[in-house]
């Protein structure tokens, strides 16, 4: 059963999706022009995998995630391990071959001590990875429940233990994240 666009959740949703879409062709427009178009296309799919790799949200993958599933029915925590090796493989290829690439922008130049320091900058993108597919699973169930694919979910008695765990890991992947990130030399607003 695929999802339709008639109740205003999907509308705004879509929205979303639109306005994330053209924030991101715009800044590689912006790169394109201050840079070239080859350049401009690598530090976009840069920041794209930072935000896939090194944000404990499925926020960048949100950019494939949402609209595979309201076309195709995909699950979206499949279409967020494609996304995931898409993340990594750009990652290994720029790395090996234009390293360079990683020096134009403050969040790719970020991105390169993330992925080239192993301890204890991977374990940011462990605790992302945990987040995103938190993030991912409940977006999928909510998905479901809004279709009335899968009414079990809303009334099994294991439900409200598994929203707590859920928040509970959550909270715990955040505070982490926040601590490893300060160790990078960075202060996020809290």
């Amino acid at each position: 059963m695929k999802l339709t666009l008639q109740h205003q959740t999907h509308r705004e949703q879509i929205y979303k999706f639109l306005l994330l879409l053209a924030v991101l062709v715009g800044y590689f427009l912006f790169l394109s022009w201050k840079y070239d178009l080859a350049t401009g296309g690598i530090v976009s799919a840069l920041t794209w995998s930072f935000f896939v790799l090194c944000t404990p949200v499925a926020d960048a993958g949100f950019l494939i995630d949402f609209p595979v599933r309201l076309i195709t029915g995909l699950r979206m925590f499949l279409c967020e391990l494609i996304v995931w090796a898409i993340a990594i493989a750009l990652n290994i290829a720029t790395v090996t071959l234009s390293p360079e690439s990683y020096d134009k922008t403050f969040l790719t130049s970020l991105l390169y001590k993330i992925i080239t320091t192993p301890w204890p900058y991977w374990s940011i993108v462990v605790l992302c990875a945990v987040g995103t597919f938190l993030s991912i699973r409940f977006g999928d169930e909510m998905m479901d429940v809004f279709a009335h694919k899968d009414r079990n979910f809303h009334h099994k008695h294991s439900f409200k233990f598994s929203l707590i765990a859920m928040a509970a890991l959550a909270l715990l992947v955040i505070w982490a994240y926040y601590h490893l990130i300060e160790s990078l030399g960075i202060n996020l607003p809290t």
